[in-house]
């Protein structure tokens, strides 16, 4: 076995879980230098927690009980950890990951070496086996699926050898171009076509599950460019959605090997989304020291029904959870939500004192939902922005004596994006889940 000697080890004799982020990651358990176990969690905190409950299974209390020492390393999606996982249980075949969790074999992810390769799972990986490359082992098949799922949604691909007629999949347009069709194609450059499509489809899920991203996101671009000047338009609006659906999948994702390389790259990443950030608010605001909190609201209601709003809190550009809050809006107008924007700031104010200051807030929506949060805390001098849907637009309100004038900048593509993007997106979750639980309510009152 392989020692692992620049992760930074907590002590299991006196761990503190305050030290342990919730956020996605890779988790080592250690004896004696060596990883004797190796797992991801999408909360780390949480994950571990639960290996220090009184109803673990012998096998794990074995374990935990030889163990010394854990380290982690923080990744910024869950895609990233399955990834990261698989790529250290191969490197350094620890002892209790030799069976998977549920199962008695892990899993691989198979792509076989014929002339429609296919993609398929496998308890094991036999050498007389014609592969392209296999991955993994991967402890969960779940998680395993869930990802083969996902990408088969961007580039299709065939579990089965060409038959007489085209698979299931082919009319979801799972497996597509199915080979079965591609054999009964008479047209021969037609044919080549399609051939050259599917092996293309295999080439990006090899470097997908390799992690590496940018150059399939570079080529799918340069791909698009051209079938928009042949006038391709169809086949251009296919590809767009192509690259739409892997940078949902891989949000600001980075190579597998630069976690390995630099265990602190996600707090590295952190640092460098905020000082972009307040890079891009300097050229309007003056703001004075870090971006320590930040603050993002966002209202959520059906028709007006059981409106709310929540407030999600970023300490150091990560989720602390102890500072989020909902908010039930009272005033009768639900689906006002200008009028919801101004009720919460004004609730806000009132906790300044027991809740703290942040050092941004930042409002989903435009110039109207960024007004109403403006007029309500113009004396507490907070930076407010909001971010509007069109675009990832940022507006940043200026007040000057006689009125507010707005700036409005178009965010590119980078860490500043991925910092607002995430802090969105938790706010619409955390809104509707609150919003869903009243619906619940309301829909199945109590007999």
């Amino acid at each position: 076995m392989t020692q692992i000697p620049t992760l930074k080890r907590l002590s299991l004799r006196n761990l503190k879980f305050k030290q342990i982020p919730e956020s996605p990651g890779v988790y080592i358990f250690i004896k004696e230098n060596t990883p004797s176990y190796i797992g991801k969690a999408v909360n780390l905190k949480n994950r571990l927690k639960s290996y220090f409950s009184l109803n673990l299974a012998p096998k794990t209390q074995r374990m935990i009980g030889e163990a010394q020492s854990l380290s982690f390393i923080r990744v910024n999606s869950d895609l990233e950890s399955l990834l990261l996982e698989a790529r250290l249980i191969q490197k350094y075949q620890p002892k209790y990951n030799s069976a998977a969790k549920d199962d008695k074999h892990p899993l691989y992810i198979r792509i076989t070496k014929e002339t429609y390769p296919k993609v398929v799972t496998a308890r094991r990986i036999e050498k007389k086996e014609k592969n392209l490359a296999f991955f993994g082992p991967f402890p969960s098949s779940k998680n395993v699926r869930s990802v083969l799922r996902t990408v088969r949604r961007i580039f299709p691909y065939a579990e089965h050898k060409a038959g007489k007629r085209p698979c299931l999949y082919s009319h979801l347009g799972l497996c597509n171009p199915c080979p079965s069709l591609i054999e009964k194609e008479k047209d021969q450059k037609t044919k080549d076509g399609l051939v050259k499509t599917y092996k293309r489809n295999i080439r990006h899920i090899r470097a997908v599950l390799s992690g590496k991203f940018k150059p399939v996101r570079s080529e799918l671009f340069r791909e698009m460019q051209v079938k928009s000047r042949q006038e391709k338009f169809e086949e251009a609006q296919r590809v767009k959605e192509q690259i739409s659906w892997l940078d949902y999948i891989t949000q600001t994702a980075v190579p597998t090997e630069s976690f390995l390389e630099n265990p602190n790259l996600t707090e590295d990443i952190r640092r460098g989304e905020l000082a972009e950030l307040k890079a891009i608010l300097n050229q309007y605001l003056s703001l004075k020291g870090k971006l320590l909190r930040i603050e993002c609201f966002d209202v959520s209601h059906l028709a007006g029904v059981n409106p709310t709003a929540s407030m999600v809190t970023f300490i150091n550009a990560e989720p602390d959870k102890n500072f989020y809050r909902h908010f039930r809006i009272r005033q009768e107008k639900g689906a006002d939500d200008i009028a919801s924007m101004r009720e919460v700031a004004g609730r806000r104010t009132q906790y300044f004192a027991s809740w703290g200051v942040p050092d941004l807030i930042v409002v989903d929506g435009g110039k109207t939902q960024v007004s109403a949060f403006q007029t309500i805390l113009k004396d507490a001098k907070i930076p407010i922005v909001g971010i509007a849907k069109r675009n990832e637009t940022l507006v940043v309100p200026i007040t000057t004596k006689a009125k507010i004038r707005f700036f409005e900048k178009r965010l590119p593509k980078g860490a500043a994006l991925n910092l607002i993007q995430r802090l969105r997106n938790e706010s619409h979750r955390f809104a509707r889940r609150y919003h869903h639980h009243l619906l619940r309510k309301t829909l199945l009152p109590l007999s």
